[in-house]
């Protein structure tokens, strides 16, 4: 997203876009370089393919489709870390294809299926209590529970839609501030004001987001500020 080599350094793990929502294989292999040499865990970033919208719109894709398109996009990021002297370790659903898989159980299981065919040693990551974490939980694949540093929650728990005016947190402080709150009290703000029960492993933020430099440099301190340890899963 043109601060990649900015980000990288600053965090424990990437996903990486996998050519058919974002990305081409330059982009990929460049990413995969600088993640390997700021000692970043790799993962897969699979996405409906819609380059155009970013693969953040709905497609109606079969279960079989589904399963197919992500073996592909999977298995090419992990062969480039292969290449490169390095290893995927995680793979995590990217826009549409994200909220799809954690909500149907079909399309959650041909992920993990298209997944679990790769490596069976790759971990899952989605949203906590999903149908896809559960479908993970189920083929016997480690499955990581994740929340947003940079993204408002509705008060049931759901991201406030893109389409909805302060769906981001573009504030450094406050992504920072949410990140502590998820990471050691356990809850999010919603955008009524309501607070909601978040628990999470991992904390998201988007390379797109504005300032993402700038928010990613915050969060990571005021964990660090708050006694939290910052790691990749497995470290």
């Amino acid at each position: 997203m043109g601060v990649d080599a900015a980000l990288i350094p600053l965090v424990t793990s990437v996903n990486v876009a996998c050519g058919v929502h974002a990305g081409d294989p330059v982009t990929i292999r460049r990413t995969i370089r600088l993640a390997l040499l700021a000692g970043t865990a790799i993962g897969a970033h699979p996405g409906y393919p819609d380059l155009v919208g970013f693969g953040r719109r709905a497609m109606a894709l079969a279960p079989g489709e589904i399963e197919a398109s992500v073996l592909y996009q999977v298995a090419a990021v992990a062969g480039m870390a292969l290449a490169e002297g390095g290893r995927l370790r995680h793979v995590k659903p990217h826009g549409a294809l994200y909220h799809r898989v954690a909500a149907d159980p079909a399309a959650a299981r041909a992920f993990v299926t298209a997944v679990a065919a790769i490596d069976r040693s790759l971990r899952i990551v989605g949203p906590p209590g999903s149908t896809l974490l559960a479908a993970a939980a189920d083929s016997g694949l480690d499955a990581l529970a994740e929340a947003f540093a940079d993204r408002i929650y509705e008060p049931d728990g759901r991201l406030r839609s893109r389409d909805l005016p302060g769906a981001v947190h573009s504030d450094a402080a406050m992504a920072a501030a949410q990140a502590v709150s998820i990471a050691r009290d356990g809850f999010a703000i919603a955008a009524d004001g309501s607070r909601i029960a978040v628990t999470a492993a991992t904390l998201c933020i988007h390379g797109d987001t504005p300032g993402a430099v700038a928010i990613v440099t915050a969060v990571r301190a005021a964990l660090l500020e708050a006694g939290i340890g910052v790691r990749s899963p497995g470290a």
